[in-house]
């Protein structure tokens, strides 16, 4: 890790020393750096169906799931993009021409691996499990994790406390007993909604 990677490493460490039983990671953004690969594919689907969409709305609806953030989408832009039609054509465009160039965002993806088998591990995304487990793969993790809740899992997506609570309860981990890590609004508000701690890793 660089000097930048190594003090924010540092500075998970130090957040995450209370006695907690589990960790429970964001995917894109958090354990992976393909938050750009992800926004480009959305720009590219929706530019196929003519509409011209500024890339900083996905920034904005990070972690909601797909079809939640189509239908922002549709309401900034007064598109009519069917959800579950533009969801498709995105994951097979990111699975096809994106996934493979994912980078861990080294200083999460580095605490995940020093803390497996210290505490329980789980990763909890707003995206498709396909997705999530050929990313942990490439990151080169997926071997360290006990549980993952993926999109269309629970009953309803972050922000929502479904997702985290899920993850508690196959862990068999009570909630305040679990610290999240997370890179979005919508995760730390699904977080907080579940009674769980979190840490902003983009903001140390």
């Amino acid at each position: 890790m660089n000097t930048s990677s190594q003090a924010r490493y540092d500075a998970l460490v130090k957040l995450s020393q209370n006695d907690f039983d589990a960790f429970l990671y964001d995917c894109d953004g958090t354990l992976a750096d393909n938050m750009p690969a992800h926004t480009e594919t959305y720009i590219k689907v929706a530019a196929e169906q003519g509409v011209v969409i500024d890339g900083t709305i996905i920034d904005e609806f990070a972690g909601l799931p797909i079809i939640n953030v189509v239908e922002k989408i549709n309401e900034r832009y007064q598109s009519t993009f069917i959800p579950e039609e533009f969801k498709a054509a995105k994951y097979k465009l990111f699975l096809e021409e994106y996934i493979e160039q994912t980078q861990p965002i080294d200083y999460v993806a580095n605490h995940l691996k020093n803390h497996a088998g210290q505490v329980r591990i789980a990763v909890v995304s707003g995206s498709s499990r396909i997705a999530v487990e050929k990313t942990l793969q490439i990151l080169g993790i997926d071997h360290l994790v006990e549980v993952l809740v993926c999109a269309g899992e629970t009953p309803n997506g972050k922000p929502f406390p479904d997702p985290f609570l899920k993850a508690a309860e196959l862990l068999g981990v009570a909630p305040e007993r679990c610290l999240v890590f997370e890179d979005g609004n919508a995760g730390t508000q699904a977080a907080d909604a579940a009674g769980m701690p979190w840490v902003r890793i983009d903001k140390l």
